[in-house]
């Protein structure tokens, strides 16, 4: 566990309104508030962040005119301050998630427009021109789902295996990845039609994963199967209350790092739901819902000690920090008038 009161935190957003792109911020776990709101990297819509698990570069979505791609950075961990590397850019829609493995060797991105997955090398922070680009197919029966929509890409703990969520048609495609970055499908598990599966987090025990659906929202709790890089369902469980019956749709889902809560938010009715999970079975039971005190939490995180949560409202441009107690797993609101434009990503230095 770090021993470090201030943790140097990200936002990425959506630059249509006033954001100029990734804003840092600093949260001092002493004072338990947010400060120093500050711009970090000025460039079109940097939706989404991810930052190498060594903490020195930044992995950034991008909008150039009428491509889109990834943007990396150097991260000097003291200050927050990032240093442009080098572009990637297709033609077309910019991508909607962006992630590395362990080593700093191979990155992803999901493209929800093109329904698309692309792998590339990564050489000291500096992105290789794209080695696979996968295109997917398909439909779904919710109006939102009139084609293939690629959310979300990520791989499975052993690095084996690249899962991908296909929100456009009910799907999690999982990949084998070789050494090279190439991508070869190796299974598909289908779940619920309407669904809409938009992110996944892995317990930490490596045998259980979690989706978080945006149309049903619901946490579909999961059996991973690590040889054949598999995965079967094993419990489907709301995230808002039955008597909800206005437009929500689920967003991030994070789990702490002892596999005992998981946490998953909703955009519409502007809560965070928190489960506590049975370490034998993978299933989930609700513990309670929060308010994000403002309206469309895109994303959330919990900083490195694990003691606080930052969630980021969208169309309420707001930061709100809340204070997790690491044995119940419940939050409590420390502050909630922190503003960034048009917030989206959030992601702390693990330093």
């Amino acid at each position: 566990m770090t021993t470090n009161t201030r943790f140097i935190g990200f936002v990425g957003t959506y630059t249509k309104g006033e954001s100029k792109g990734i804003y840092a911020f600093t949260l001092d776990t002493q004072e338990k508030q947010i400060t120093s709101i500050r711009s970090a990297a000025e460039l079109d819509n940097p939706t989404y962040l991810n930052i190498s698990n060594d903490s020195r570069f930044l992995f950034s979505v991008v909008k150039e005119g009428a491509s889109g791609g990834i943007a990396t950075f150097a991260v000097n961990s003291q200050t927050g301050e990032l240093t442009p590397l080098n572009t990637q850019l297709l033609e077309g829609s910019s991508p909607c998630h962006v992630s590395v493995d362990n080593q700093t060797k191979i990155a992803f991105s999901a493209n929800y427009h093109k329904g698309e997955v692309v792998s590339y090398l990564v050489n000291n922070g500096t992105l290789t021109k794209p080695i696979s680009i996968i295109k997917h197919e398909g439909s779904g029966p919710d109006p939102r789902q009139e084609k293939a929509h690629t959310h979300f890409a990520e791989l499975t703990p052993d690095e084996k295996y690249l899962a991908v969520c296909e929100l456009g048609s009910d799907l999690l495609i999982t990949y084998q990845v070789d050494e090279s970055g190439k991508l070869k499908e190796v299974t598909c598990l289908t779940v619920k039609p309407g669904s809409g599966p938009r992110h996944l987090t892995f317990h930490p025990n490596e045998r259980f994963a979690y989706i978080m659906t945006e149309f049903s929202s619901e946490v579909i709790a999961l059996r991973y199967h690590a040889e054949s890089g598999s995965f079967e369902e094993i419990q489907t469980i709301s995230t808002i209350p039955e008597n909800f019956k206005e437009n929500n749709q689920g967003s991030a889902i994070h789990i702490s790092s002892d596999g005992r809560f998981v946490y998953a938010a909703n955009r519409g009715h502007n809560s965070i739901a928190i489960f506590g999970v049975d370490n034998d079975t993978g299933k989930l039971e609700l513990i309670e819902r929060v308010s994000t005190e403002g309206d469309w939490p895109r994303d959330f995180s919990l900083d490195p000690s694990e003691k606080f949560l930052v969630a980021s409202n969208q169309n309420s441009s707001n930061l709100v920090l809340y204070s997790r107690n690491t044995e119940t797993g419940k939050l409590t609101l420390l502050q909630s008038d922190v503003k960034v434009p048009d917030p989206v990503c959030v992601k702390f230095l693990q330093v």
